[in-house]
């Protein structure tokens, strides 16, 4: 019979779960353009609205604050990071490197690239089963993306791979708003992965870039729009 928890065991998990409640509820509110870059809020104003006490929000909001999200004012609240387009395009720059560098070893190894299969089915399928939900869409892209970094087999790589996307999710999901956007995804990941499966190294670094470039240009000027129409609303209401 399996031993109950006592409450001095069982406390950290709530407390712990208090606190990823409070990050998740934030960091919503900053990609969907709820808290606006400039924002500034008090940590009493987010325990209130969230019905927490300000411990577990304090928590959240410096693991924000350590991931480049917010900033924190000395006796004076917390406000929303900026958004630096300067930075965003350097970590976009970063990750292709990091991509071209496993793609390269994929290709030039030779190997049989088995771990990639499911990727064949899903953006090698028939045009019928793909998914049309952005949401869902932006889910598989960084799925994709992640996967071809892993098979290449160096941790590191995929470790820093990983904070790269964590950092570039908050614009880089927009990218799936537009219908085009997502059928152009379809047709560039397969002929990315076409070109790995073949080992054609410079045909697949090519293709990504290109694909990158393009997805980093979109998610800017959507970003960009996002953020003016949630100002005029704001200001409108």
């Amino acid at each position: 019979m399996p031993e109950r928890s006592t409450p001095e065991e069982a406390a950290p998990d709530i407390a712990g779960s208090r606190v990823d409640h409070v990050y998740r509820r934030v960091k919503e509110d900053i990609f969907d353009f709820r808290l606006l870059p400039g924002d500034r809020f008090t940590e009493t104003q987010i325990a209130d609205r969230l019905g927490v006490s300000r411990t577990p929000v304090r928590e959240a909001l410096y693991r924000l604050e350590r991931e480049g999200y917010l900033y924190v004012h000395f006796r004076n609240g917390w406000s929303v990071r900026p958004f630096d387009f300067e930075m965003f395009e350097n970590l976009y720059e970063l990750r292709y490197i990091l991509e071209a560098a496993a793609v390269r070893s994929l290709c030039e190894h030779k190997t049989e690239l088995e771990s990639l299969e499911p990727l064949r089915r899903i953006w090698l399928g028939p045009e019928e089963s793909r998914e049309m939900d952005g949401q869902t869409v932006a889910q598989l892209d960084e799925a994709f993306h992640t996967a071809l970094v892993d098979a290449a087999d160096n941790p590191e790589v995929a470790r820093v791979h990983g904070d790269v996307i964590e950092r570039i999710r908050i614009i880089r999901r927009l990218d799936f708003t537009q219908n085009y956007r997502v059928e152009r995804t379809y047709a560039e990941h397969g002929k990315i992965l076409q070109a790995v499966l073949r080992h054609r190294a410079d045909q697949a670094c090519l293709l990504l870039k290109t694909h990158i470039e393009e997805s980093k240009a979109e998610v800017r000027k959507i970003t960009i729009h996002r953020l003016q129409a949630a100002r005029q609303t704001i200001a409108a209401g």
